[in-house]
């Protein structure tokens, strides 16, 4: 009888440390990943280039200094913007701007193809100025143009622009984000993949002859790694920007690190992200035209392809509400995307399908800040609960033994 009461004065607490037990090892399995990783980098991002998904990040809001990543905007708008074809006459002041240079001399005439190889294949500072002269009449002007492309185009506002190449400039800064954002943007353009994934150039001007190799050392030593830029002054520290797809894996990946404390960091914080992302996620597709039902045999169609991230192998659901918003789901019943649907007969009456565009890195995967907050609140909840339940029968038996 004495073990009995023993016992039951035992189970509230019992109760409570098998609770907190269940709950640490859900949060240590979900963070698991993250865990592992022991960056050196101050702020750094990795996401699914496709989907825009966030797979990792540290830091990747806070306002840093970019350095010569500044160059993947002004390579990206010199594509879209200039004629590459077109030759460009180098000024005086082009020749002479401090820093990393491919030799121009003044009055010499360079396609603008080349200057933009030369800019973004060996990080080129002269190119850099000769190109925004060229395109803007100078680097103030041109410097209006890259931001005008980020905040519209791209949709980041984070991020702000003074100079083409990088320099330092108290007033020229950006986030790991921002950077993961504009070299997605970036890497849609085929030329712009293509040069930045060059090993090497033959570079031919009149003052100076060679090949010129990709200042991005992983993609001289890595085949999956497609591009794209790395950066260095003394203030930003050591910035790279990388992007990496593999024929085995299902995922392509961009990945920032900003201010890291010496090249060696960058690139091996760099390298155990692109590892993380490939062990541990992949990108599915929904096409576009496939017809989803709701509940009640109501039939939505999509418009545009849908691309969203999950683990590696892990089970997705999808679900149509009464609104006609579509919901994907992982095992966790997490919503990792969601999109604004349309019935085929919506659809057939209007006659023409109306454009949908998909937001770029609209959620975070997987969403965990969610579970983790629910299941903190739950597990103090429950706490408190059982401690109210312990001091109640405890009350009640005192009185029980007061009255006897």
């Amino acid at each position: 009888m004495n073990i009995n009461r023993s016992l039951k004065k035992k189970i509230p607490i019992i109760i409570v440390l098998a609770l907190f037990i269940a709950v640490f090892g859900f949060l240590t399995k979900i963070n698991a990943h993250e865990q592992d990783l022991l960056l050196n980098s101050e702020s750094v991002i990795l996401i699914d280039q496709t989907s825009g998904d966030i797979l990792y990040q540290k830091n990747s809001s806070k306002q840093m200094y970019p350095a010569s990543i500044t160059k993947i905007i002004s390579g990206i708008l010199a594509i879209e913007d200039g004629d590459l074809n077109e030759d460009v006459t180098i000024s005086q002041e082009a020749t002479e701007v401090i820093g990393t240079s491919v030799y121009l001399l003044e009055e010499e005439e360079v396609p603008l193809r080349d200057l933009v190889k030369g800019m973004l294949i060996n990080s080129g500072n002269d190119a850099s100025y000769a190109i925004a002269e060229h395109l803007a009449g100078g680097e103030e002007a041109f410097a209006e143009k890259m931001n005008e492309l980020v905040q519209e185009d791209i949709g980041v506002d984070n991020t702000n622009f003074v100079n083409p190449h990088g320099l330092f400039d108290e007033e020229q800064y950006t986030t790991a984000e921002d950077m993961a954002r504009i070299t997605q943007y970036a890497m849609e353009n085929e030329t712009f993949k293509d040069i930045v994934g060059m090993n090497e150039y033959e570079w031919e001007s009149e003052g100076w002859e060679t090949t010129i190799h990709n200042h991005h050392q992983l993609v001289r030593q890595h085949d999956e790694i497609t591009g794209v830029k790395n950066g260095y002054v003394q203030k930003s520290g050591y910035t790279l920007v990388t992007t990496a797809s593999h024929e085995d894996e299902q995922i392509d990946l961009v990945a920032v690190t900003l201010d890291s404390p010496s090249a060696n960091h960058a690139y091996s914080d760099t390298e155990a992200l692109i590892n993380y992302g490939f062990e541990n996620y992949e990108t599915n597709e929904i096409q576009r035209g496939e017809l989803i039902e709701d509940h009640d045999g109501q039939e939505y169609k999509v418009e545009e392809n849908l691309y969203f991230t999950t683990e590696v192998d892990e089970d997705w659901t999808t679900q149509v509400d009464e609104n006609g918003e579509l919901k994907i789901k992982n095992e966790d019943d997490l919503v990792i995307l969601e999109k604004p649907l349309r019935t085929v007969a919506e659809i057939e009456g209007e006659g023409d399908p109306k454009e949908s565009q998909i937001a770029m890195g609209a959620s975070e995967l997987p969403n965990e800040d969610d579970s983790y907050t629910f299941l903190l609140i739950s597990l103090i909840i429950l706490t408190i609960l059982a401690l109210f339940t312990t001091f109640t029968v405890r009350k009640r038996r005192k009185r029980d033994r007061f009255f006897r």
